[in-house]
């Protein structure tokens, strides 16, 4: 069975995986990977203003030859020019005239007042649906009692080693009719090798003869989230689809991944992340040599911080 859709709280559906086209795509020719993922049986597609792929998803919807109400079509006003002139320029790229998703890509690249743009911009019909990326609680509540339309989505950054922190922004949002969509949440794989959350998912990954990713997936699902993902190659992009066959996580695997999450990246893996081969002596001078700038530019700084304000 394929992945089915959720209901939004404004009554439209949404099919509940997206193929993504920001992360390193970004201003990349995406057309032949949107036609893969359509091909294969993606029919959600997200992309940004500020991703730069938006002419080429176009050019991949209209090589689809598929109605357009097959389709789901998601993309993110990201602050550049007015909301009504991104909306239209968006519009005008992707060949379209509606997207069925249109969001703020986030809170601190907009002007305030931009989400009463977004209404009008619903009220128009040139979207479906509107929503926001990037909110934290604080703002996802000040934004509600603030507005006559309550976001149908909030797109955030979710994998086990941030849960914890964005449990309460879930449940609070699944109370408002709210729907989460998480975009890297393979980061345990991608970003993360060698953490704690390695062992609960590859237990569980051997018990389903699934992969670690799908096991990911999987867990993103139970959590009620709605998935976004990317990929160039065609079984990557299966593997994801496959997820929609595989049983659920018991309970007690869920809770291993959570508690897993919830211990952190230890430096040990940060480092030999984001810092591979890289000898001692070097890593110490590094930041010796940092801390050194550092102070230099703030016995520089702060001065003519001072005299600046004294003119003010």
């Amino acid at each position: 069975m394929p992945f089915g859709t959720v209901t939004l709280n404004d009554g439209n559906k949404m099919p509940t995986i997206a193929f993504g086209t920001g992360s390193k795509w970004k201003g990349h020719d995406v057309t032949a990977y949107v036609e893969q993922a359509i091909e294969l049986g993606f029919s959600h597609i997200d992309t940004a203003q500020f991703y730069r792929t938006e002419r080429f998803v176009g050019d991949a919807i209209r090589e689809s030859g598929l109605d357009r109400s097959d389709l789901f079509i998601t993309t993110k006003y990201s602050g550049i020019g007015t909301a009504q002139q991104a909306i239209n320029k968006s519009l005008a790229n992707l060949g379209l005239k509606q997207v069925d998703l249109y969001l703020i890509h986030s809170p601190r690249i907009v002007p305030p007042g931009t989400w009463q743009k977004l209404e009008r911009i619903q009220e128009s019909g040139l979207a479906k649906s509107i929503g926001v990326s990037n909110y934290t609680l604080d703002l996802l509540q000040a934004l509600v009692k603030d507005s006559k339309v309550v976001p149908a989505v909030n797109q955030i950054l979710f994998h086990p080693y941030n849960y914890e922190e964005n449990k309460e922004l879930l449940e609070w949002s699944a109370k408002h009719g709210i729907v989460t969509e998480a975009y890297s949440s393979l980061a345990p794989i991608t970003r993360f090798p060698g953490g704690p959350v390695d062992k609960p998912v590859n237990a569980a990954a051997k018990r389903l003869g699934a992969t670690p990713t799908q096991v990911i997936l999987t867990w993103v699902r139970s959590k009620g989230v709605v998935i976004v993902t990317t990929s160039s190659r065609k079984d990557h992009m299966q593997e994801y689809l496959d997820v929609a066959e595989l049983p659920s996580l018991t309970d007690e695997e869920i809770a291993a991944i959570d508690e897993a999450g919830a211990k952190g990246v230890s430096k040990s893996v940060l480092i030999t992340r984001f810092l591979p081969n890289t000898p001692t002596w070097l890593w110490i001078r590094t930041v010796a040599l940092f801390s050194i700038n550092l102070a230099l530019v703030y016995a520089i700084a702060y001065p003519l911080y001072v005299l600046y304000n004294s003119l003010a």
